[in-house]
This record gives structure tokens, C-alpha cells and sequence, in this order.
């Protein structure tokens, strides 16, 4: 087995069990490895820490499959891993209906770079790093053994596979192809989700318990969804009695889906629903010139800073959001506003949304804290897979 020998002092990080091992802690490599092979890893003065997966092309050079130097790497262990991963959610009895659910969310489940979403009948299967992708097929078959499934299909067409040095993939693995959307239903409510080219593996699981959140506080409320996507937020409003739902995003095709979701629910009012195809942040302006205002403002954008390195700029983008709205926000009125960008953490992001309503005169409290739903887990080696926070804010 080829061995990755760390730098003095760096190996410590490992003992705490985080899985990346950059670059730089790397004091040399003794043997060959490909891309995605498993190489164990050891201290410089000798001490095994276990066994990862080496990836050449990139500044996270090793991800860690295990902190046990003994065990096996090989198509056993990922049925291991997943069927855990699986137990796990099937144990929490908030999930076990659910009909869109995270399986696996990469490091937290001991399956760096590995996200697989299940959608009825079907896994959607993505791969973000080299060593993910060593092992494909033993992951496709595991899922479908684990999960009970006819299909998995991949979606392994995230930037950050550049990266790995790794090109786009996407197609069926296992089982034919799905005849059209999917369509699963999510408190009561139907969605259509585009497998093959929607956002992420088609949906945005990770909001699902923030979205019945919206529904609980919307009755009889005048609420406004940006960046509303398909109308996930905006369907759960309505079925939780919203007055008037009004959904922006720049997206066409997006609100074209949105709308095909609002028919699959004929129970509720689409009189009570506009979906307006604009520039959020123009919009806004346009709204507060016309002298608009509502009762329930959810701002869910796109993921502003990708890396720390880009937190100045966008921390400048969520300023300008969160001010616009509470300019727009009734007193009483309820702001939901959430960030999906790693490079902003939870502190940084209540100072921004602190600073806006400051700036747009706003007297607010926080309600709750919101995250991610809990089929999306954190380590608590791996802080870094805490990428979505919220909050809830009341205009008093």
C-alpha cells in the first residue's frame, strides 16, 4: 500500500478526525498512487492514522474513508458505510415518510464527496471527489441494496469537480431511465423534480423543514418568495393559508416548473399566487418604489461565496438583500432569511443581517435560528458541512 506521509505536527488535525488533508501538510508520498486510490496515511514519526483517498490535482490532497489503518477499503465497506447512513435517518421518525431525503451528506457520513438523494423511487447519486469516483459502481450498488430503490442516477456535474481534476458525468447507473420527472409529495404538497437538470440533484432537500416552518406562520399573511426557484416555500405558504404569495426569480424555466407545481395541487388557490420572472434585487427597488409591503419576506438566494475568498463581496450581496427586506417588511411583519454559502458563517451572517436592519431603520428581533433538516447531519469533526443557516426575524 502506498503510503502518504504527513509533516511534523500536521497530523493532528487527523487525530481529531477532520477528513481533508491539504496540500501542504503533505511532506511526501512513498510509492504511487492514481487518481482516487487509497493510500494510508501516516505521521512523520511512522504512526498509522488510517486510510484516504489521494487526489493529485487538488488543494485537499488525501479525504479520509477511515481513522482505522486496519480496515479494508473495498466494495464491503461502502455497503457498510451506506447502510449506516441509511439506519440512521430511517431511526429519526420525523424522516421515515419523508419521500425526498438526503441518504448521504458526504464527510458527515463518513463518505467524503459522496451526496446521494433519494426522490421516490429514485437516488440521485453525486460525486465530488476523486475517490468518490474510483468507486462508482460499488456506491450505485450499495445505494440500491440499502435504499430498496429502482434507479440511481448520477448527477456529478458540480464545479467542484474541476477541482479533482475530474470532468462532468451525468446518466443512469442503475435501472432504466425515469419517464419524465419525478414527482414526490412533501407535507402533503406534490413537486416535480427535475433529476437531470434542476439545481443541485433536482430539489433543495436541505430547506424541507424551513419550508413547513413558512407554511405554519403564513396564514392570512401577504408573503413574498425571492429566489423562489420552483415554488417549494411559496406552495407550503399557500397550503398554509397565505392571503397572497408573490414569487420572483430570474429563472424562466424555473417558474415554468413552479407553475406545473402549483397544477399538481389543485387544493390550492392559484388565484392567491403571482410568479413574476425579474432580477430579484431590481425587483425589490421596484416594489419599494410602488410603496409594497407583506407580512412574511423569505430571501433564499443562490450561493453567494462559494469559498471564504469571496466572503467580502458577497457579505456586500446579503447586506443589500436583507436591507431591501425590511424596507419591505409590515411591522410584526416576519423575515426568513437564509444563506447557503460556506465561506459565511453563522456569526457573519447575523452581523450582516444585523447591520441591514440598522441601515433600513428597522427595529427586529431573532426569533429562531434556523439550518439545515436533519437528514443533512454535521459532524462535529467537520464544522465545515454546516453551509446553511437561517433566521427568522420579526419586525417589532
Amino acid at each position: 500500500m502506498t503510503e502518504l506521509i504527513l509533516q511534523s505536527g500536521k497530523e493532528r488535525s487527523v487525530m481529531r478526525r477532520h477528513p481533508w488533508i491539504f496540500a501542504g501538510s503533505v511532506a511526501h508520498l512513498k510509492g504511487r498512487a492514481r487518481v482516487g486510490d487509497t493510500v494510508d496515511v501516516l505521521a512523520d514519526d511512522g504512526r498509522p492514522l488510517g486510510r484516504a483517498a489521494f487526489s493529485p490535482h487538488s488543494q485537499i490532497r488525501a479525504r479520509m474513508w477511515t481513522f482505522d489503518s486496519e480496515e479494508t477499503i473495498d466494495h464491503a465497506f461502502f455497503k457498510r458505510r451506506i447502510a449506516a447512513a441509511v439506519a440512521a435517518r430511517a431511526a429519526l421518525p420525523e424522516l421515515r415518510d419523508q419521500q425526498g431525503l438526503r441518504l448521504i451528506h458526504g464527510e458527515s457520513d463518513g463518505l467524503p464527496g459522496v451526496i446521494a438523494d433519494r426522490y421516490g423511487d429514485t437516488v440521485v447519486l453525486q460525486l465530488n471527489s476523486a475517490g468518490a469516483e474510483k468507486w462508482r459502481d460499488a456506491l450505485a450498488t450499495a445505494l440500491v441494496q440499502a435504499s430498496g430503490c429502482v434507479r440511481v442516477f448520477e448527477r456529478s456535474d458540480s464545479d467542484v469537480r474541476g477541482l479533482e481534476g475530474l470532468e462532468a458525468r451525468t446518466g443512469t447507473l442503475h435501472g432504466g431511465e425515469p419517464e419524465g420527472p419525478v414527482v414526490i409529495e412533501e407535507h402533503g404538497v406534490r413537486l416535480e423534480v427535475d433529476i437531470r437538470g434542476g439545481h443541485k440533484t433536482g430539489f433543495y432537500l436541505d430547506q424541507r423543514e424551513n419550508r413547513w416552518l413558512a407554511r405554519t406562520l403564513a396564514a392570512g399573511r401577504s408573503v413574498l418568495n425571492c429566489f423562489c426557484y420552483t415554488g417549494g416555500f411559496s406552495l407550503q405558504a399557500l397550503a398554509g393559508g397565505a392571503a397572497s404569495v408573490l414569487s420572483i426569480d430570474s429563472s424562466g424555466p424555473a417558474l415554468e416548473g413552479a407553475r406545473r407545481n402549483l397544477a399538481l395541487n389543485p387544493q390550492l388557490s392559484a388565484r392567491r399566487a403571482e410568479w413574476r420572472d425579474a432580477d430579484v434585487f431590481e425587483e425589490l427597488r421596484a416594489l419599494k418604489k410602488a410603496g409594497a409591503r407583506f407580512d412574511l419576506i423569505i430571501l433564499d438566494p443562490p450561493k453567494f461565496a462559494p469559498s471564504a475568498a469571496h466572503a467580502d463581496r458577497a457579505a456586500r450581496a446579503y447586506k443589500d438583500i436583507n436591507l431591501l427586506g425590511f424596507r419591505l417588511l409590515n411591522p410584526g411583519g416576519l423575515l426568513m432569511s437564509y444563506s447557503c454559502s460556506g465561506g459565511i458563517g453563522i456569526e457573519l451572517f447575523q452581523k450582516i443581517v444585523a447591520g441591514a436592519a440598522i441601515d433600513a431603520g428597522a427595529d427586529a428581533r431573532i426569533l429562531r435560528r434556523l439550518s439545515a433538516a436533519p437528514d443533512h447531519p454535521v459532524s462535529l469533526a467537520f464544522p465545515e458541512g454546516e453551509y446553511l443557516k437561517g433566521l427568522l426575524c420579526q419586525a417589532v
